[in-house]
C-alpha cells in the first residue's frame, strides 16, 4: 500500500519520524534514502509536468498547416495554457495547505495525463484550445506545491541541490515532450505524438504517488480567501521577492518566445528542415538537466546574488549566435540560451524558498505567477514580431527582456543577504 499523506497540524519542533530515517526535527539531507525518494519522485513529476505542457510546441507549425491559423494563433496552444496556469496557481498553494502536498500535486498530475489523451483525440481547433486551458487548470496543481515541499523539506544546506535536480526533471520533461511529440508527428502524425505523451505522463505519475515520502515540516491551515490573500500581501513586504518574481517573468517568456518560433524559422528557406530534425535539434534542452543543477548547488556555495546574472548574459550571448546565418551557430544560440535559462530558474526558484519564511506557498505561487505569465504573455506577443519582422524582430524582443533580467539581477546583487535564527541563508554576506 502506498504511504498516506499526513496533514495534521504539528509544530516546527515536533515532526514525526518516517521510518527511522529521520531524526525527529530533522531536515532532508542529500546521502539520505529519503533525499532519494524524494528526488526520484518530483523528477518523475518535473518529467510528467513539463512534458505534458511542451509537447506541442514544435507542432504549431503542423497546427497552422491542419488548422490554417497563423503563427501568432498556433502559439495559443501553449499560452493559454501558461496564463490559465500562472492564475490557477496563485490559489493552489492555498488549497495545499489545507488538503495536503502530496495529495494536490498527485491529482495534478494524474488529472492532465488524462487531459492530453483526450487532446490527440478531438478533431476541432477550438475544443484543442479548450482542453490545452483545462490543462493549464489541472497541472497547476503541481509547480508551486513542489517547490513549497522542497522548502519545508529539505535542508538548507541542500535545497539548492534538490531544487536543481527537481528542475533536471523539468528540462529532460520538456525536452522528451518536444522530441517524442515532434518525431512521432514525423512520421505518425502529431496525434500520436501527444498521446503518446499522455501515456508517458500517466506513468510517471503513478511513480511520483508511490515514491514521495509524506510531508513532516507542513502545518496545516484552513483554506480561508481573505487570509490566502493576505498572506500574498506580505510577500511583497520583502524587499527581494517582488524582483526575484520579474525575474521569473523575463526567464520564462524570452525562453519559451525563442522556442516557439525557432521552430518556424528552421523548417523554413533556406534550411527547409523537416518535424522529426527540428524535434531533435530541440533534444538540446536536456543541457539544462546539468545547468540548473550545477548552477543550483554553485549558487548555494559561491551565494545566489553572485551567480543569477551570469545565467542572464549567457542568454543574451546565445541569443546574439541565433540572429547568424550558419545553422550550426543557431544550435550552439539555443544551447547557450538553454543553459542560461534553466540555470537561472534553478537560483531565482530557490531564492524564493529561502527569503519567504511562513508564506513559502504564497510566495512559490506569487513566483510562478509571474513565471507562467512570462511565457504566455511574451510567449504570444513574439508572434507578432515575427509576422512583421521576422526572426531579427523575435531576437530584438526576447533581446529586450533578458536585458531586463540582468539590470534586476544587478539590483539583487545589491540586496543585502537574509538571516533567519532557525535556518540561515546560506550565502555568504556582500563584500562591503
Amino acid at each position: 500500500m502506498a504511504r498516506r499523506e499526513s496533514v495534521k497540524p504539528v509544530s516546527q519542533a515536533e515532526h514525526r519520524p518516517e521510518g527511522g530515517e529521520l531524526e525527529s526535527h530533522d531536515f532532508i539531507r542529500h546521502g539520505t534514502p529519503a533525499f532519494r525518494r524524494t528526488n526520484l519522485a518530483l523528477f518523475a513529476a518535473g518529467l510528467a509536468t513539463f512534458g505534458l505542457l511542451y509537447c506541442i510546441q514544435p507542432l504549431m507549425p503542423e497546427f497552422s498547416k491542419d488548422y490554417g491559423v497563423s503563427a501568432a494563433v498556433a502559439a495559443l496552444s501553449l499560452s493559454l495554457t501558461t496564463g490559465v496556469l500562472a492564475f490557477a496557481m496563485l490559489f493552489a498553494g492555498g488549497l495545499s495547505d489545507a488538503w495536503g502536498r502530496k495529495t494536490i500535486m498527485t491529482a495534478s498530475l494524474l488529472s492532465s495525463s488524462v487531459l492530453v489523451l483526450l487532446t490527440a483525440l478531438v478533431p476541432d481547433w477550438h475544443m484543442l484550445l479548450i482542453l490545452r486551458a483545462l490543462l493549464g487548470l489541472t497541472l497547476s496543481g503541481l509547480p508551486a506545491v513542489a517547490m513549497t515541499y522542497l522548502s519545508e523539506e529539505m535542508h538548507a544546506e541542500s535545497i539548492g541541490l534538490g531544487m536543481g535536480l527537481y528542475i533536471s526533471g523539468n528540462a529532460i520533461g520538456g525536452m522528451g515532450g518536444r522530441l517524442v511529440a515532434g518525431v512521432l508527428a514525423e512520421f505518425f502524425g502529431w496525434r500520436v505524438g501527444v498521446a503518446t505523451v499522455g501515456v508517458i505522463g500517466l506513468v510517471a505519475g503513478i511513480v511520483f504517488w508511490r515514491s514521495l515520502p509524506p510531508s513532516r515540516h507542513h502545518v496545516q491551515r484552513p483554506f480561508h480567501l481573505g487570509a490566502l490573500m493576505g498572506r500574498f500581501a506580505s510577500t511583497f513586504r520583502d524587499p527581494g521577492l517582488p524582483w526575484l518574481f520579474a525575474e521569473g517573468f523575463l526567464l520564462l517568456g524570452a525562453f519559451v518566445t525563442l522556442y516557439n518560433y525557432i521552430g518556424y524559422r528552421l523548417l523554413a528557406p533556406p534550411y527547409g528542415l523537416n518535424q522529426a530534425v527540428v524535434g531533435a535539434i530541440f533534444s538540446v534542452y536536456l543541457i539544462g538537466t546539468f545547468s540548473s543543477a550545477w548552477m543550483g548547488h554553485l549558487a548555494g556555495k559561491l551565494g545566489r546574488r553572485k551567480v543569477l546574472w551570469t545565467a542572464f548574459a549567457l542568454m543574451l550571448v546565445g541569443l546574439a549566435l541565433t540572429a547568424a546565418r550558419p545553422l550550426w551557430l543557431i544550435v550552439l544560440g539555443i544551447v547557450a540560451v538553454t543553459f542560461g535559462f534553466f540555470g537561472g530558474h534553478s537560483i531565482a526558484s530557490s531564492w524564493v524558498g529561502r527569503r519567504a519564511g511562513d508564506n513559502k506557498a504564497q510566495a512559490s505561487s506569487l513566483y510562478l505567477f509571474s513565471y507562467y505569465m512570462g511565457s504566455s504573455l511574451a510567449g504570444a506577443s513574439g508572434g507578432l514580431f515575427y509576422a512583421s519582422h521576422g526572426w531579427n524582430g523575435v531576437a530584438v524582443f526576447v533581446g529586450a527582456l533578458v536585458v531586463a533580467g540582468l539590470v534586476i539581477a544587478w539590483r539583487l546583487y545589491r540586496l543585502p543577504p537574509l538571516v533567519s535564527p532557525s535556518r540561515p541563508e546560506t550565502e555568504p554576506p556582500i563584500p562591503q
